[in-house]
């Protein structure tokens, strides 16, 4: 148990030294980069694009359910980030003593204090896996690859925009961004499945 405790405390210890290493990295121009890719809002005109071109490459039918595998994607990342905050406890860097008085650069307010794990990078990469998936999965006369490379490095800076504006520790968007892989991937294949067993009704 001692050698346990040990080895989280050296872990935990090493999480807030690499976040402050990555956060102390920015400029006034970078800070604005971050900001944008941090807001949530400014990604509604990609995501209508993304779901209006599902319709276009695919028939409706199958455009549907792939875009409701998206949604169930989301909410499973929302509300599985939310249940794990609040039972893990662990707080943000913005909300941390040892952060803030070690320079950590804060460009967003603290908003509620607990952080592990990151709902944006859950998101985003959730997001990029069942949208790249489903399209694969919808119109398999295309490979997607130009999608894949788009959609997984927005996914990326959208993340780790995180640890840049203070709200984040790289551990709770490393954890983050798995827990969306994994819901996504589930969710996509939740997607082909039911296109696959419909597809002379599809």
């Amino acid at each position: 148990m001692e050698g346990t405790a040990a080895v989280t405390l050296g872990l935990e210890a090493l999480d807030k030294e690499l976040t402050l290493a990555i956060n102390s990295l920015h400029t006034g121009f970078t800070d604005s980069v971050w900001l944008l890719f941090s807001d949530r809002q400014v990604w509604y005109l990609l995501y209508l694009a993304l779901a209006l071109l599902l319709f276009l490459r695919m028939d409706w039918k199958k455009a549907v359910v792939v875009l409701v595998s998206v949604v169930l994607t989301v909410v499973a990342c929302d509300q599985f980030a939310g249940l794990i905050k609040e039972m893990a406890g662990r707080l943000r860097p913005c909300w941390d003593a040892y952060m803030v008085g070690n320079g950590l650069h804060r460009l967003e307010w603290r908003g509620s204090p607990y952080g592990f794990f990151s709902a944006h990078a859950a998101n985003s990469f959730g997001v990029a896996a069942s949208l790249v998936q489903g399209f694969r999965s919808g119109d398999k006369s295309r490979s997607y690859r130009g999608m894949a490379w788009l959609m997984y490095p927005w996914a990326f800076l959208v993340s780790i925009s995180r640890i840049f504006v203070g709200k984040h520790f790289l551990g709770d968007v490393l954890v983050g961004a798995a827990v969306g892989l994994v819901f996504g991937l589930l969710a996509a294949r939740l997607a082909r499945w039911i296109i696959n067993k419909y597809s002379l009704s599809l």
